[in-house]
């Protein structure tokens, strides 16, 4: 890897050869002196499993955004070409997250703006109407969730949003496993420093303690 103002020396001249912009330049120029890097690991998603739902490895997907010139696009964008692609929409966001990981665009847990986020998941041995309700009754959040919430928005049994303990930005996600088995997800986002993106997911996993109790 070339010292940092060797490496602007080089994207300089290559910008005025070939008339890029900074960050295209700048990739091309690490291209060819990076060490090969396990994108999957990277990434947090293995290759076999990305192949098989979207048709591409990592290497191949990081081949063809580079192509695009993904590096200089917002995340909104990267995802938009992602899924005009042919890519479904859960690996839409894989994909489009994996990217930039790799490319050093944001760390694990991270959001472009710089913030984190913290994301913990339960699978609780109820149907998924007596999970979703845990949530949506407010007596019944108050006995394993002990702060004020406000609900911003909710789709029964699939997804809800709300704001807690002030201005936590927090969404949760519900799935059913059969008829007796259910799943919550949360994603706790604008989280300042990855420090308080752990302590968000410690602090989930003891409220979830506290709603097996309250399921039981």
């Amino acid at each position: 890897m070339p010292k940092q103002k060797d490496l602007k020396r080089l994207v300089r001249a290559r910008m005025q050869k070939t008339g890029e912009a900074y960050t295209a330049a700048r990739l091309q120029i690490l291209k060819k002196t990076e060490p090969r890097t396990n994108y999957a690991e990277v990434a947090g998603m293995s290759d076999a499993s990305l192949a098989n739902a979207t048709g591409r490895t990592w290497a191949e997907w990081v081949r063809v955004l580079d192509e695009g010139r993904a590096m200089e696009k917002p995340h909104r964008e990267i995802a938009t070409f992602v899924s005009s692609l042919g890519t479904p929409s859960w690996w839409t966001q894989m994909v489009a997250v994996g990217y930039e990981r790799i490319r050093g665009l944001r760390a694990r847990g991270q959001q472009r703006s710089g913030l984190y986020e913290a994301g913990k998941s339960r699978t609780f041995n109820v149907p998924i109407d007596a999970l979703y309700a845990a949530f949506a009754n407010a007596r019944t959040r108050q006995r394993w969730l002990k702060t004020k919430v406000t609900v911003r928005s909710a789709s029964p049994q699939k997804r809800m949003r709300f704001t807690w303990d002030g201005n936590a930005d927090v969404e949760v996600a519900f799935m059913a496993k059969g008829d007796a088995k259910s799943v919550v997800t949360f994603t706790q986002r604008k989280l300042p420093t990855k420090a308080a993106a752990d302590a968000a997911k410690t602090a989930w996993a003891d409220h979830l303690d506290r709603l097996s109790d309250v399921l039981r």
